[in-house]
C-alpha cells in the first residue's frame, strides 16, 4: 500500500517563534525611522553644494573690492594697519577693531545709516548692506559658519529653497535694522546667515520625533548663533539685522523645508509590498506635510514683512520710544560710544597738522597730515567724540 505523504505540523512552539521572531524584526526596524540630525557625510543626501560656494566667493571678492575703494594708505596717509598689504591695508585697530574699512567706506559701498535713509532716500542700501562686511574677522567668522550650516542645508533641502530663504531673510533683516538705525553706518550681513540657522532649527522643531542626537543638534546651533551675535555687538555690525533674519528663516523654515528622511529608500532587505507602500507613503508626505502649519507661518511672514516695510517708508525709528534697544547692538566701551549724537568737531590747520576738536566734550586730537576729504575728516570727528 502506498503511503500518502502528510505536511509536517506546526507545532506551538513554532508558532510562537514565528511571532517572536517577526516581533523583534519589526522593533529593530522602527529604529529606520530615526536619523542623526548632523548625519555622517558617508550618509548625507548627495548634493551639489554651488550655491554656497557663490555666495562665498562673492562675498569674499566684494570684501576685496571695499578695501581697495578704502584704500588706508593714501586717504589715512599710511596710518594703518597690515602696511605691508598696500592700498588693501586696514585702518587702525583703534578705528575698526574687526580689520576693516573705515565708517565713510561702509557707508559708501551701502552700508545703512540714518541721514542716508531718511534724507537722501536711499532705499537700494536695503538690498546692498546684506553683502558687506566690517572688517576681516567679521568675514571669517561669517563665511565660516556660512559654510558650515549653508552646505548641509543645501545638501538637505536642495539650492532653490535656501537661496530663497537666504535673500529673504538678508532683505527682512535690512529692514529690521533700518528701524533701529543710527547715523553711524551699519551692516547686515549676517542677517542672511541667521535666517539660514533660523531655517535649520524649524526643521528640527518640525520633525523633532524623527531625529536622534537632538541636544547636540541644539548645542551646536546655539553656539553658532551665540557667537555670531556677541560680535553683532561691535561698531558696524547691527544685531537687529540678525534678529530679523533669524525670525525670517524660523518661518520660512516651517513654509518651504520638508522632511529630509522621507525622501530616503527604506533598507535592502525589505520586502518589494513594504517598499511600494514606503513609496507612497512618502509621495504623500511630501506633498501634504503640514499644511496648516505651512500656511500660518506663511502669513505671519507676510505680516511681518508688510509691518517693517510699512514702518521703514514712514521713517519710523524705534530708537527714539526704547532708550535701551540700543545695546541690543552696541557695548559701550572707551574705545567707542552708543549714543546717537550728531558729531561736529571745530578743525585747524597749521605746520601740516590737523587739529579736530570735539565740540560736545571739547576732546581734541592732533594728525600729522591736512589734506583729506569731507568724508574722512567726519571719521576722524567720530573718533574724537567717541
Amino acid at each position: 500500500m502506498a503511503e500518502v505523504p502528510t505536511e509536517p505540523k506546526t507545532t506551538q512552539i513554532d508558532e510562537i517563534s514565528h511571532n517572536l521572531s517577526f516581533s523583534t524584526s519589526n522593533a529593530a526596524d522602527s529604529s529606520w525611522d530615526k536619523i542623526s540630525f548632523f548625519r555622517h557625510r558617508s550618509r548625507q543626501i548627495k548634493r551639489d553644494t554651488w550655491l554656497v560656494s557663490v555666495f562665498v566667493l562673492l562675498q569674499i571678492v566684494l570684501f576685496a573690492v571695499t578695501m581697495g575703494v578704502n584704500d588706508c594708505s593714501r586717504n589715512s596717509h599710511g596710518h594703518c594697519a597690515a602696511k605691508l598689504l598696500g592700498r588693501f591695508s586696514f585702518q587702525p585697530l583703534s578705528e575698526n577693531p574687526m580689520l576693516g574699512p573705515s565708517a565713510s567706506t561702509l557707508e559708501h559701498m551701502g552700508g545703512l545709516s540714518w541721514n542716508t535713509l531718511t534724507e537722501n532716500h536711499e532705499i537700494w542700501r536695503i538690498l546692498t548692506s546684506p553683502w558687506l562686511h566690517s572688517g576681516l574677522f567679521h568675514l571669517f567668522i561669517n563665511l565660516g559658519s556660512l559654510i558650515f550650516v549653508g552646505i548641509y542645508m543645501e545638501q538637505q533641502f536642495g539650492p532653490l529653497r535656501i537661496a530663497i530663504i537666504y535673500f529673504l531673510s538678508g532683505s527682512v533683516g535690512s529692514l529690521f535694522a533700518v528701524l533701529f538705525v543710527r547715523n553711524i553706518p551699519s551692516i547686515s550681513s549676517g542677517a542672511a546667515f541667521f535666517g539660514l540657522i533660523g531655517a535649520m532649527l524649524s526643521a528640527l522643531a518640525k520633525n523633532w520625533n524623527l531625529y536622534t542626537g537632538k541636544i547636540s543638534a541644539l548645542v551646536i546651533m546655539f553656539t553658532i548663533f551665540t557667537v555670531n551675535f556677541l560680535i553683532g555687538f561691535l561698531p558696524f555690525i547691527d544685531n537687529f539685522a540678525n534678529i530679523g533674519g533669524f525670525i525670517s528663516g524660523f518661518l520660512l523654515g516651517f513654509v518651504l523645508l520638508f522632511t529630509p528622511q522621507l525622501r530616503q529608500m527604506p533598507p535592502s532587505h525589505k520586502g518589494k509590498l513594504f517598499e511600494d507602500d514606503m513609496k507612497r507613503s512618502t509621495r504623500l508626505k511630501e506633498q501634504f506635510d503640514r499644511p496648516v502649519l505651512r500656511i500660518i507661518s506663511l502669513v505671519v511672514f507676510c505680516g511681518m514683512l508688510a509691518g517693517v516695510l510699512l514702518a521703514a517708508c514712514w521713517g519710523v525709528n524705534l530708537n527714539r520710544h526704547c532708550h535701551w534697544c540700543r545695546y541690543v547692538d552696541c557695548v559701550p566701551t572707551k574705545k567707542w560710544s552708543c549714543s546717537d549724537m550728531t558729531t561736529s568737531c571745530e578743525a585747524m590747520v597749521s605746520d601740516a597738522q590737523l587739529t579736530l576738536t570735539c565740540m560736545a566734550n571739547g576732546k581734541f586730537r592732533i594728525f600729522p597730515y591736512t589734506n583729506i576729504s569731507q568724508a574722512r575728516t567726519q571719521d576722524l570727528c567720530t573718533l574724537v567724540c567717541s
